[in-house]
């Protein structure tokens, strides 16, 4: 919703969202553009933890119906700072880029500064090319995300338009053996699909036709994990479980698990196809604990990029952190020289990041009785464009909020216990984390109450440091509480990116 909530995606804010009528002229306006939160049509901020604030390869493959011609495409997935096709030597945007690959947002920023063994920006234009040869998938469909980054890419890569998360259990009996194998077939299925091929066997076809769409497929360890596989010696410490809070009704059955997957794409079947091929190379080694599915706004939906807005309404990812602040790698991932001596974590949590899942049902039905004044209080924030209530007629989404502005009666503009001034980094010891959700709806619940909210996602280096400090504080007398309700959790280990030849949480599995 506001500052350190709801908002839309992952690391970009109002700047970088995606929107536009036009398509590939959005992806262009979007490709110039910083990020400050990642998003699906449009950078937002993901809400804060109260809620929404603001393969291997065996025998031939299987016949199947035959793929048609894709058009050519870029030789490398986008990253921040390659050149893009049809750009001119003083950094102008030529007409083939303008129609070429809409909805593509150049920050796969877990490339930037990857070490030998990971995929490295390129820095050279495509051959020439002229207008009569742009690339016929003239849309989201085109965008492709690296997977042998630095980072796992779903992190700081722009929200997508559709989201599935999942959590398996490894099956009885299976442990450090048949989990290495599996992270070995799910990394492969992961690069395959992410770069528009089809799975290794057995491809349902599902994503026949369709472009990589910025599909990513990211992995985790659950606490439960290291347990099961004799790994306990390598757990870290961080993923000691989250303590209890006031506004929690969770349900075990849909928290916490062994394994952990994020999909996300900007087309449903292309992220539906990802889901059923993970679940498949699953086989008999880890079986389904839970699954949510979730949206954002598809790209190109409005006029103009913009921060998104959460099922309630409120412009939602204002205050997420940004790519280009210095402290930003500092606050959300792990450092490179990780080791239980130096940052606390093991060295194969390097370049890690930890993830906490939290469903957030929205209790739109009360929230949708409130004048708008009175939601706007909830909030601290204008319902309208997201400017805060201290800012004025003329104020802005980034203009700063004063905290002590009071109006002719000395009341103060922005109230004491507005979900935008408690869940701040500055009122919070600096704590901060990405977020980068997704919104559901599960339909109408007996009572014809809507099951609809937020699947809250939020990155830190340290869960104890990011997401407990300010849901602590949230805790103890946030507006927005009396709105929400936390009905699953899960925390959840997530290593660096796997290098060319390697899986992810090889380091784990066979250190």
């Amino acid at each position: 919703m506001a500052d350190q909530n709801l908002a839309k995606g992952g690391s970009a804010t109002p700047e970088g969202a995606r929107g536009g009528g036009d398509h590939a002229a959005t992806a262009a306006r979007r490709r110039a553009t910083t990020y400050d939160s990642p998003s699906p049509s449009e950078p937002t901020d993901p809400s804060t933890p109260s809620g929404p604030e603001p393969s291997e390869p065996s025998g031939p493959e299987p016949s199947k119906p035959s793929k048609p011609s894709k058009p050519s495409k870029p030789s490398k997935p986008r990253r921040e700072g390659d050149a893009l096709p049809g750009d001119s030597s003083d950094g102008t945007i030529s007409r083939r880029r303008l129609l070429g690959t809409a909805g593509a947002t150049g920050l796969v920023l877990g490339a930037a500064g990857a070490t030998a063994g990971y995929a490295t920006a390129s820095s050279a234009s495509s051959p020439s090319s002229s207008d009569d040869q742009v690339t016929p998938l003239s849309s989201v469909g085109a965008e492709e995300v690296a997977f042998h980054v630095k980072h796992q890419p779903g992190i700081t890569t722009p929200l997508q338009a559709r989201g599935h998360l999942v959590a398996f259990d490894l099956a009885a009996g299976a442990g450090r053996k048949e989990a290495a194998a599996l992270l070995r077939r799910w990394s492969d299925t992961a690069r395959r699909l992410m770069a528009g091929e089809a799975a290794a066997q057995d491809d349902t076809g599902i994503a026949l036709d369709a472009g990589p769409s910025s599909l990513t497929v990211t992995f985790g360890f659950g606490h439960s994990f290291f347990a099961r596989t004799g790994l306990e010696s390598r757990r870290p410490d961080s993923l000691d479980p989250l303590p209890d809070f006031s506004s929690d009704q969770l349900d075990r059955t849909r928290s916490n698990g062994d394994l952990w997957v994020q999909i996300g794409a900007d087309d449903a079947l292309v992220a539906f196809h990802a889901l059923r091929a993970i679940q498949k190379d699953a086989g008999g080694a880890a079986r389904v604990r839970w699954q949510m599915n979730g949206f954002n706004r598809s790209p190109g939906a409005t006029a103009h990029p913009m921060t998104a807005r959460n099922l309630m309404g409120q412009v939602d990812g204002t205050r997420n952190p940004k790519p280009t602040e210095s402290d930003f790698d500092e606050r959300i991932f792990v450092p490179a020289s990780a080791s239980p001596d130096t940052s606390g974590d093991p060295e194969w949590m390097a370049n890690g990041s930890y993830a906490v899942v939290r469903r957030v049902r929205m209790l739109l039905d009360d929230w949708e009785q409130l004048s708008l004044k009175q939601q706007e209080d909830v909030i601290g924030r204008r319902k309208s464009d997201g400017a805060p209530l201290s800012g004025g007629e003329k104020a802005t989404e980034t203009t700063p909020m004063d905290l002590e502005k009071t109006d002719s009666q000395g009341n103060l503009l922005v109230p004491i216990n507005a979900h935008a001034r408690i869940s701040r980094p500055d009122q919070n010891g600096g704590a901060a984390m990405l977020r980068r959700p997704f919104s559901f709806h599960d339909g109408i619940d007996a009572k014809g109450v809507p099951d609809a909210g937020l699947l809250f996602v939020c990155w830190q280096a340290d869960p104890l440091r990011g997401f407990v400090t300010v849901q602590r504080k949230l805790d103890r007398g946030d507006a927005l509480s009396k709105f929400i309700r936390h009905e699953s959790s899960g925390l959840f280990a997530v290593p660096g990116g796997a290098a060319e030849g390697e899986y992810v949480g090889q380091a784990l599995l066979e250190g």
